[in-house]
C-alpha cells in the first residue's frame, strides 16, 4: 500500500486545509472549496483565507432530497475573479493546458491529484508503443499505436496524457457539455483526434464486449453516483464490480494496463485492491494506495484511492 502525491505542478498548490474546507491555488487564482475530510483546524486564520481567496464555493443550504442536490451550490466571487482561465501542466515532453471554470457542482475542470496517473500513463505508452515493440504486427492487428479507453472521463486529463504519448484514445462521458469542455482542452494542448463518446459508460462497455473490441489500456475514474444521458443510474457500490469484470474482457489478455481511481468517503484503499484481484487475479507489480496533497503546514489531505497495473510491457 502506497501514498502518492504529485511534485510536478507549478500551477497548482494546496495552501491550507481545515474546518472541512481547502484553500487552493490554480494559476494566479485562489479558491476555497468544501473538503469533508479536512476535519482538523485551519493553520491560517479565517481572515487570511478571506483576504487571499478570489472565490469561495458554498453549498446550497436546506433540505437535501438526493445526493445530486447535496452537491449543488454557488460561488461567492471577488470582482476580478473570471468565469474562465487556464493553467498548464508539464511532465517530460507532455505539455497540457487546462481551461478551468466555476461550476455549480464546485468542480473546476481538473483534479490535480490525478497528475500521478497522467505521468504513469504517459510513461507506459511512450515506452511501449505497438510500433516500437512489434515492428512487424500481424495482419489482423496492424495498429501503430496503443488503444486506450477512458471511462467516466470528465474533462479528460488522462485522455490528454494518453494522446500526448501517441495513443489512440476513446473518451467516454455521459455529459455532452463536459465532452465539449474536454475537446477545448485537447485543442488548447495542441492535440487532436481523440474519439469522443457521449454515452453511459456501462452501456458502452457492454456493447464493446459484444463487438469483440480490445484495448491496450483502460482508465476508470467513476463517481460515487451519476446519471447517464438517458437517465441511467450509476451508484458506485452497486456497479463497480460489474464494470471491472467487463474491463477484464476488454483488456488485451497479452499486454495491457489498467488504472482505477475512486473518491468515495469511507472507501479504504483495500477495496479497489480486493475488487481488481478478484477479477484479474494477483498481477505482479500491482500498485494500490491513496492520493494526497500536503498543505503548507504539512498536513496530508487524502484525495481518493487508486489501483494500477501493467502486464506484458517492457521497462
Amino acid at each position: 500500500m502506497e501514498i502518492l502525491t504529485s511534485t510536478d505542478w507549478t500551477d497548482y498548490e494546496l495552501i491550507d486545509t481545515g474546518n472541512r474546507e481547502k484553500l487552493e491555488r490554480f494559476g494566479k487564482y485562489l479558491l476555497i472549496r468544501p473538503e469533508p475530510q479536512a476535519v482538523w483546524q485551519k493553520s491560517l486564520p479565517e481572515s487570511e483565507w478571506e483576504k487571499l481567496a478570489h472565490a469561495r464555493y458554498v453549498r446550497v443550504k436546506g433540505k437535501k432530497t438526493t445526493a445530486e442536490d447535496f452537491e449543488r451550490g454557488s460561488w461567492v466571487r471577488k470582482p476580478k475573479m473570471p468565469d474562465r482561465w487556464t493553467i498548464g501542466y508539464r511532465y517530460r515532453q507532455m505539455n497540457l493546458t487546462f481551461r478551468l471554470g466555476l461550476t455549480a457542482f464546485g468542480h473546476i475542470g481538473v483534479f490535480p491529484e490525478q497528475a500521478i496517473n497522467w505521468n504513469y500513463i504517459y510513461d507506459l505508452i511512450t515506452q511501449n508503443s505497438k510500433a516500437g515493440s512489434n515492428p512487424q504486427p500481424a495482419p489482423r492487428d496492424p495498429r501503430p499505436a496503443l488503444r486506450v479507453l477512458n471511462l467516466f472521463a470528465y474533462t479528460g486529463g488522462a485522455s490528454l496524457a494518453a494522446k500526448a504519448a501517441g495513443a489512440d484514445v476513446v473518451h467516454v462521458d455521459s455529459v455532452k457539455p463536459v465532452i465539449t469542455w474536454a475537446k477545448e482542452m485537447m485543442e488548447a494542448s495542441g492535440l487532436d483526434n481523440i474519439r469522443w463518446v457521449v454515452e453511459d459508460a456501462m452501456n458502452f462497455v457492454r456493447r464493446e464486449v459484444k463487438r469483440g473490441n480490445l484495448y491496450d489500456g483502460i482508465i476508470l475514474d467513476p463517481p460515487a453516483y451519476g446519471r447517464g444521458p438517458d437517465g441511467e443510474k450509476w451508484i458506485l457500490e452497486d456497479s463497480i464490480d460489474e464494470i471491472i469484470a467487463i474491463s477484464k474482457q476488454l483488456l488485451d489478455p497479452g499486454r495491457g494496463f489498467f488504472v482505477l481511481s475512486l473518491y468515495s468517503m469511507g472507501f479504504s484503499a483495500l477495496i479497489p485492491e480486493n475488487l481488481v484481484k478478484t477479477r484479474f487475479g494477483d498481477i505482479p507489480g500491482m500498485q494500490s494506495g491513496e492520493f494526497f496533497f500536503p498543505d503548507k503546514a504539512g498536513r496530508k489531505l487524502p484525495l481518493g484511492t487508486f489501483l494500477r497495473f501493467a502486464k506484458g510491457f517492457g521497462a
